[in-house]
């Protein structure tokens, strides 16, 4: 039965592979996706209004006039710009119950009332117009390296049509995805124009953030000194003030990953249900929790390199090399204080096992990883795993600025040191997520999302009140 099923699929490949294709344009996109083709197995002619720029094909592969190759196939490629589409209303009958593929994109999202698809079927109307190929790159195409971009969007009112474009890029080896009908290729049209828009949020926070902990930092460090004492220490903007900044921003942006969860489950607490849409805002944060972690990691990974850097900079040289100076001419070496060795290989240990923890979060959230985990270990590492990191990284800040807690500086300009700026966030999720986890929460917030309801309880208990009465 495998055999037979096995052999049918060879013939069906085969005579796809026979099938004639007509492609519209000969510019590098067209000749790159009608080359493709012709390697593949189909049988491959070229419209073009100047067919005698045939020298830039395959000598195998003709270019004729639009007309001409139009009746050559029943399939043909539409891969010429949305401005030149009018030519087309005059091959009304040469492409009369034809399948027109457009693969066009525009310079702007939502550059025109109706998607390209759209008013290409509006120009044509006896044609069968579908959406694809048009998330593929002409340069993924040439190089024979489709890994960045293997998804083809399909989307079409007719059915056969679709699935005859679907068939064609599974023979090119890339992946078809069913957009549905043809209103739908607005949707895909706009996907190549989107420049990252999981990121937006995560980097317009991320600059944000960056830019409240420097100025925080140089007010402490560089502003009050040189207000007050005269004293100039801007070298400290170079090198110690970004370390710092990046420390702050790794640990709170990873709080925040945790954060929009925590509010979730309030508000389902709060509602009693699972079944009320999230706010926007909520909902979006959501679904930006991947990039923020991503944030936090390139954050971390700065702020090991930076403080890697931390002994070989000249400030830390010039007082090293004075310190020795100053103990060889007063015949006095510092006192050695357990307290400060264990402060520092503590808070050196605990900081290296959380990026340890950190960097092990980046990599399951990769596609290739994340897949080949089912969804309970994936959650254990992202939740289980991404809690325990959040502890490390908040204890690792804890005993660094352990002095500063213990014997609490004065507030300079009414500012509290950086490391309590550094830990609001992750101890405000801490202690939610403490909170949450006890039984007295954890339990009904499992209910509510097995589906329990508590309005339908007290609808419930109302009914049957109004029951008794009668």
């Amino acid at each position: 039965m495998e055999k037979n099923h096995t052999s049918f699929a060879m013939k069906v490949n085969s005579s796809d592979k026979q099938e004639s294709v007509c492609v519209f344009g000969t510019g590098d996109f067209g000749r790159s996706l009608g080359l493709k083709m012709f390697q593949c197995g189909y049988s491959v002619v070229f419209g073009s209004r100047n067919p005698e720029l045939s020298s830039l094909h395959h000598k195998e592969i003709e270019v004729l006039s639009h007309a001409e190759a139009a009746q050559r196939s029943d399939i043909i490629i539409i891969a010429i710009h949305r401005d030149h589409y009018k030519f087309l209303g005059k091959l009304t009958e040469e492409l009369q119950g034809k399948i027109l593929v457009d693969i066009s994109n525009n310079l702007k999202i939502n550059q025109y009332p109706e998607s390209n698809a759209e008013y290409l079927a509006e120009l044509v109307p006896g044609a069968k117009v579908v959406k694809a190929f048009n998330t593929i790159s002409a340069w993924a195409l040439q190089s024979g390296h489709l890994d960045g971009s293997r998804q083809v969007f399909v989307c079409g009112d007719d059915k056969e049509s679709k699935q005859r474009v679907m068939n064609i890029s599974r023979t090119l080896g890339l992946t078809p995805l069913d957009h549905g009908c043809l209103v739908t290729a607005r949707e895909i049209e706009n996907y190549p124009l989107q420049l990252f828009p999981m990121w937006k949020f995560p980097l317009y926070l991320s600059g944000a953030l960056f830019i409240f902990y420097f100025i925080y930092y140089a007010l402490r460090s560089v502003i009050h000194p040189y207000v007050t004492q005269n004293k100039d220490t801007t070298f400290t903007l170079a090198f110690s003030i970004l370390n710092h900044a990046f420390a702050g921003m790794a640990v709170t942006l990873l709080a925040l990953v945790y954060l929009p969860g925590l509010i979730a489950a309030i508000l389902q607490l709060y509602q009693g249900t699972k079944y009320r849409r999230f706010p926007n805002w909520l909902d979006h944060w959501m679904l930006c929790r991947k990039q923020l972690g991503l944030a936090a990691l390139a954050f971390a990974f700065l702020h090991v390199l930076y403080s890697l850097g931390l002994p070989n900079r000249y400030s830390a040289k010039w007082k090293l090399a004075n310190r020795v100076i100053k103990q060889v001419k007063s015949n006095k070496t510092d006192p050695f204080l357990a307290s400060d060795v264990w402060r520092y290989d503590g808070g050196l240990t605990l900081g290296i096992l959380g990026f340890f923890l950190f960097v092990l979060l980046g990599i399951t959230s990769l596609p290739s990883v994340s897949n080949m985990v089912n969804w309970r270990e994936f959650r254990f590492i992202q939740s289980k795993l991404g809690y325990l990191t959040l502890i490390l990284c908040t204890v690792h800040t804890l005993v660094f600025g352990a002095n500063k807690f213990l014997k609490p500086p004065p507030l300079v300009w009414y500012l509290p040191p950086t490391y309590v700026i550094s830990l609001i966030a992750p101890s405000v999720v801490l202690l939610l997520k403490f909170i949450l986890i006890m039984p007295c929460f954890n339990r009904p917030l499992t209910r509510i999302r097995q589906g329990w309801e508590r309005n339908s309880l007290s609808k419930k208990i109302q009914l049957g009140n109004s029951n008794t009465e009668v």
